[in-house]
């Protein structure tokens, strides 16, 4: 099963979940006449609707490109994460304010043997529910499935406070009930904003996990003839579509005929392991021990040794003008590039007098 049916499926489940809920406290809330058991049988279906968000979300993002959005719909789904990850903040506030109402103008709940009944029947399903869907929006990667399990989670953990709340009023008659609630809401405020930083992330071109980094150069680096990779960018287009670049420095003396051969092969095996769209680029180096090889690596190991960089890499020399370019990688300390450039080349040509510089400042995008 592809992983979007494994999330619709997750996804029916919850509704069904409170559905089947719902229909249990407006049956005991009708029998008994307790209206606000009903009424709590209302605010199940309106968890459902974290579920029926997912199943929208999903079902948008699978859809194919077109003309006007060529790399797919798969951000739908950070959006629909997004719009979940609200619904818990907005229940957040709303369960504060009337937390908050309760401590300022306390009134004295009563609990009926069915009440508490209902009470641990709710609990027991949205923590079973809960589990169960952050569990398998972990596993599909899925942050509309982890938002919708995070929101069942929490209604177990109020209905549990109430609970709590419930036990400490029919024992000691005391009545914590709005201040219960007002720590809990703190809590899911909290946690919604939180499940916000994932899919915002996503969109606003969240840098890639370094596991990920570390596993693209290891691939690129097994192929014959690369010594070295650079540059790796890979933008999320959804989670079932990722586009990316990077470099590769191969030896200068080689044909146009290999290199196709070299990034085309690359390019299958990225798509093929890790599932990017990978564009290959290329960085000749002179190997061997001639000349041009020796003043690369001299100009090389002495720019790498240099305050506050992090990498050199892109040697080049332009014999008719004698200019030399390289490109470097500053590290985070560094806010002005322009100044570090001014301040390389400067350096460079001071130690290397008989030839120009051209810095190009690179960054660090993974």
């Amino acid at each position: 099963m592809d992983r979007d049916k494994q999330i619709i499926r997750v996804s029916i489940v919850g509704i069904l979940a409170n559905v089947l809920l719902a229909a249990f406290k407006a049956m005991v809330g009708l029998l008994s006449g307790a209206i606000a058991i009903v009424m709590d049988a209302v605010n199940n279906l309106s968890d459902a609707l974290s579920s029926v968000i997912t199943i929208v979300g999903t079902k948008l993002s699978a859809r194919p490109r077109d003309q006007k959005h060529p790399f797919g719909h798969g951000r739908v789904e950070y959006l629909s994460a997004i719009v979940i990850s609200l619904i818990v903040f907005a229940a957040g506030v709303t369960s504060l304010v009337e937390s908050v109402k309760k401590i300022i103008h306390p009134t004295t709940p009563s609990y009926t043997t069915l009440t508490l009944v209902v009470i641990i029947v709710a609990i027991a399903v949205k923590l079973v529910l809960g589990l169960f869907v952050k569990r398998q929006g972990k596993a599909l990667k899925s942050d509309a499935l982890i938002a919708s399990g995070a929101d069942a989670l929490f209604d177990a953990i109020v209905t549990l406070a109430t609970l709590v709340s419930a036990a400490i009023m029919l024992i000691w008659d005391v009545n914590l009930d709005g201040i219960f609630g007002t720590v809990i809401s703190l809590v899911i405020i909290k946690a919604g904003i939180e499940m916000l930083s994932s899919p915002l992330g996503e969109l606003l071109g969240a840098r890639i996990p370094p596991e990920l980094t570390q596993q693209i150069k290891e691939k690129a680096l097994s192929f014959d003839g690369v010594y070295g990779a650079y540059d790796i960018i890979v933008n999320s287009y959804g989670p079932n579509t990722l586009i990316g670049s990077l470099h590769v420095s191969v030896d200068e003396r080689m044909t146009a005929r290999e290199l196709h051969l070299l990034t085309r092969n690359m390019s299958a095996a990225f798509f093929q392991d890790f599932g990017i769209i990978m564009t290959i680029g290329i960085y000749a180096v002179y190997t061997g021990d001639s000349p041009m090889a020796r003043l690369q690596n001299e100009v090389m190991q002495y720019a790498a040794k240099q305050p506050n960089v992090a990498q050199v890499h892109a040697f080049y020399y332009y014999a008719d003008r004698n200019l030399i370019t390289i490109d470097i990688v500053p590290d985070d300390s560094v806010k002005d590039s322009d100044a570090f450039a001014d301040t390389m080349n400067r350096d460079l040509h001071n130690h290397f007098p008989d030839h120009q510089f051209n810095i190009v400042v690179d960054f660090n995008y993974s």
